[in-house]
């Protein structure tokens, strides 16, 4: 890509779109795209055909979604499956069209099966049945990166996907209903603190910030107290979901973002399509190749951020899968590597979330 190339980056402000976003600029690309929900709703298919025929960017980052915890993916099933195909749809869709030179559409590790050999490789896929509680989510994932190699085979388009693992890091969403787990932990865990310390000022700015269920800071004592319970965070400590004992696998969203722009830079999809007649499996993972439990991981948070607090886990409610590691081998035959490891990612985050309340 040269540095003045039109360069449309879909979900520009969240979590993942924000880091490629930045990690652009700070490489010298200067003709970036960004449309928020209210300027272009990727869901409608007539505004975004109306969008690539008036902007007819040269390059696409498909990093918008709609995304959540084990939670939300297995409560509200029919959005994610719904408006994540809309959203695909549209932008691949309209990218092919237009004669796009590049896209990359970022889906999620969840599209693997739940008896996944572990680490899972890329060739793994569709080879069994997938985890319940996300299985919407991560079919329409799987049809994107389909959709992806079938434009490519079909039309000869350049489209590559990438399937991240869990990520985390600046502008990550901390909401206690919709949030992936590490980002929740550290909200849950200086909500307790802040609890069991009786800092309500840190309790109301919190609140102010990010209401839970409507409710802001400005609430009664017992109103709050009553809420926080409901999450399980209580003076005398926090209870979590799950038994603790799954394995997960985190990378810093920056870095991600490096590994993405790096693949779109260096990486086609003929480099990766191989010779045989039978195309498949062409996406690539990105992650770290290490893990964590569940239980050392809020033990981390719990230290990094000075709670003395106890913390138990309820093992009636749902794991998800109990081990998701990526093998990331063809990621680094590419060329690229992570250098962030998981303690020094936790302190970063616990001070970015502090200096955002």
């Amino acid at each position: 890509m040269k540095k003045g190339a039109k360069i449309y980056v879909a979900g520009h402000r969240g979590l993942v779109g924000s880091a490629i976003w930045n990690n652009l600029k700070q490489k010298g690309y200067f003709n970036l795209i960004g449309q928020t929900h209210s300027e272009l709703d990727l869901m409608d298919s007539v505004a975004v055909a109306r969008f690539f025929e008036e902007v007819k960017p040269e390059y696409v980052f498909l990093a918008a979604a709609h995304v959540g915890g084990i939670v939300a993916n297995n409560t509200y099933r029919a959005d994610f499956i719904y408006r994540n195909l809309q959203i695909q749809n549209n932008v691949i869709g309209e990218s092919w069209r237009h004669g796009v030179k590049k896209l990359l559409f970022l889906g999620s590790t969840c599209i693997y099966p739940k008896e996944a050999p572990q680490p899972m490789p890329e060739d793994s896929l569709l080879t069994g049945p997938l985890e319940y509680t996300n299985g919407p989510y991560a079919i329409a994932k799987i049809a994107g990166l389909k959709m992806c190699e079938s434009f490519n085979l079909q039309y000869g388009t350049n489209f590559i996907a990438v399937m991240p693992t869990n990520l985390y890091g600046p502008n990550d969403n901390f909401d206690l209903e919709r949030s992936h787990v590490l980002p929740a932990m550290i909200r849950k865990i200086h909500l307790a603190k802040s609890l069991a310390e009786q800092d309500w000022d840190a309790l109301r700015r919190d609140l102010d910030r990010r209401p839970v269920e409507g409710v802001t800071g400005n609430r009664s004592t017992k109103e709050i107290i009553d809420l926080l319970k409901k999450y399980g965070i209580t003076e005398k400590g926090l209870s979590l979901w799950g038994s603790g004992t799954p394995l997960r696998e985190f990378l810093w969203s920056e870095e991600m973002a490096d590994a993405c722009v790096f693949i779109m830079e260096r990486v086609d999809f003929a480099d990766l399509k191989g010779t045989g007649a039978d195309v498949r499996n062409c996406h690539i993972n990105i992650g770290t190749g290490k893990e964590i439990s569940i239980r050392d991981l809020a033990y981390l948070i719990k230290e990094t951020m000075g709670y003395d607090g106890k913390i138990s886990f309820d093992a009636s409610k749902p794991d998800g899968t109990m081990r998701k590691l990526t093998n990331v081998s063809k990621l680094n035959a590419l060329g690229w590597k992570h250098s962030i490891e998981i303690e020094e990612g936790v302190q970063r985050m616990v001070e970015w979330y502090k200096q955002s309340i």
